[in-house]
């Protein structure tokens, strides 16, 4: 293939298709209590990880059960970065329990979009990653308030993007209070993929086209046609000698 990339989701939240997403995907991203997970989805989605040959990531969150994760909250930093260090460290626990290795962090939800653009919350989730192995690596938006902390202090980062969302025209992701946020139509999703691989591009909801670097691509497992989306998207990609590794 001419290019490859990493597809992702965000698993483990009690949707209840792991195991059908799992065979489309390279990489994974695994409630650890904050928003969803207890330590027996963890068990079950490391379970289906490692049987599928995925990657597997801790999803920390702000403590936040009642909105899934995706309120914002105002926490003190060191108490986030406490949180968040108690979240992954419970994940990577039980990972190296059944045989296997953490690779990567991505924080979910409103924590992920904080961090984005927001220097204290990007410094607190950078402080909880200083405590595990260098080679973690974390996903972040290009561009972003934490990717430019994270390269400031050598920590190992990985470019994410989302396949099945709409950008404005600064990056940010549409709001989810707005219909247009989510995309469903997986030609539109694979056009959409295709264009920030091999173009560098965006096409934005005011239909214009930003600059964005990406190496794995987010797939929600929460959106109800998660499952069509991601192996549809897996097959199209092939057409346009995109590869998922």
């Amino acid at each position: 293939m001419a290019y490859t990339i990493d597809i992702n989701c965000d698993l483990g939240e009690g949707v209840g298709n792991d195991a059908q997403l799992m065979p489309y995907l390279s990489s994974c991203n695994i409630a650890c209590g904050g928003h969803a997970g207890n330590d027996a989805t963890m068990k079950e989605t490391i379970r289906l990880a490692l049987a599928n040959d995925v990657k597997i990531g801790a999803h920390p969150s702000f403590p936040d059960r009642e909105n899934f994760g995706r309120t914002e909250m105002d926490l003190p930093n060191n108490e986030l970065t406490t949180i968040i260090i108690g979240q992954v460290m419970r994940l990577k626990i039980l990972v190296e329990k059944a045989g296997g290795r953490l690779h990567h962090v991505k924080p979910h939800g409103a924590l992920y979009n904080m961090a984005a653009v927001n220097d204290s919350t990007a410094e607190a989730v950078l402080d909880a990653m200083a405590p595990f192995d260098k080679n973690l690596v974390l996903y972040v938006p290009f561009g972003s308030v934490i990717a430019k902390k994270a390269l400031e202090r050598k920590q190992p980062i990985k470019y994410e993007a989302f396949a099945d969302r709409n950008y404005n025209d600064d990056l940010t992701l549409v709001s989810r209070k707005l219909d247009n946020a989510v995309m469903e139509d997986p030609a539109l999703i694979t056009a959409h993929v295709v264009r920030m691989v091999k173009d560098k591009k965006v096409k934005t909801i005011n239909e214009n086209l930003a600059t964005i670097e990406a190496g794995t691509f987010c797939v929600h497992g929460d959106n109800p046609h998660a499952v069509g989306i991601v192996s549809q998207l897996a097959e199209n990609l092939k057409k346009f000698s995109v590869g998922i590794e």
